[in-house]
């Protein structure tokens, strides 16, 4: 079970909640975030418009993304509400959960290599890195990109944890990355054209010193190349594909020619 180190879930956030009982007036939901929280959603935030038979929105043993509306800790009652959620806050809340269950995943599996428990797991690792990042596994991901290192600079924890841990990551998560693409146009009056624009996108490929982006260049045809960038967000991708562009377009025209760059196929 995924799990929080907060006890309380907080106004309007969004949780991933399982139906245990339906009745005619709502149905009462167990948050799975955290613990033994039974939270209760009234008919009228079922579904928008009038609801005839419940059961045909609801039933025992679903899983369904649940806004908090109130939380009264004294009275230890929830409520909850199904159709304020929107289907964008839907889709991201289940591809959220998806990833907690993967970061649960490999904490459980460093728990048992160590001879420890889960519970000890989320306290050295999990707790500690909700706290500081939101998410664990966006975490791990950075891990397998950026190495161990990483992990120890998040992390206040034994040794023993980060071996475990970055091996599970080596072999189990695979880093995130993006993809953007652009287009040069490149002219040059020079009789030898191509040896001078294929050394100008060379130069302007082996410019590029960051080591998180991979840099592909197609011929599309005269005079155009795509220029695409391969690399862990879009801001970093969209910088080097820039600067990729604007240092082949330079050598270009210190050449005598011309260039042009673009992000829409023709320009």
């Amino acid at each position: 079970m995924v799990e929080r180190r907060w006890e309380w879930p907080e106004k309007n956030e969004l949780v991933m909640c399982t139906v245990k009982e339906v009745f005619d007036q709502g149905a009462y939901l167990k948050l799975d975030e955290y613990g033994d929280k039974i939270g209760m959603v009234h008919i009228s935030e079922i579904a928008s418009g009038w609801i005839k038979n419940i059961r045909r929105h609801v039933k025992e043993g679903q899983k369904t993304v649940c806004k908090v509306l109130d939380v009264d800790k004294n009275k230890k009652h929830i409520d909850l509400s199904i159709r304020r959620v929107k289907d964008s806050q839907r889709s991201w809340k289940s591809e959220q959960w998806k990833r907690e269950r993967k970061a649960e995943n490999l904490l459980d599996q460093a728990a048992k290599r160590l001879d420890e428990d889960l519970d000890t797991a989320y306290e050295k690792i999990g707790f500690p890195l909700q706290e500081k990042e939101g998410e664990i596994y966006t975490v791990f991901e950075e891990a397998a990109r950026k190495g161990r290192e990483f992990l120890e600079e998040k992390l206040d924890v034994e040794d023993k944890w980060i071996d475990v841990m970055m091996e599970l990551i080596e072999t189990s998560v695979e880093a995130p990355t993006v993809e953007v693409k652009g287009y040069v146009d490149l002219k040059t009056p020079s009789p030898s054209g191509i040896e001078v624009i294929s050394s100008s996108l060379q130069k302007a490929r082996d410019s590029n010193s960051d080591p998180d982006t991979q840099i592909e260049i197609q011929y599309i045809g005269a005079p155009t190349y795509a220029i695409k960038i391969e690399g862990p967000t879009y801001k970093k991708a969209e910088n080097v594909l820039k600067n990729t562009a604007e240092t082949a377009i330079s050598l270009i025209e210190e050449d005598g020619g011309t260039g042009q760059f673009y992000t829409e196929k023709g320009g």
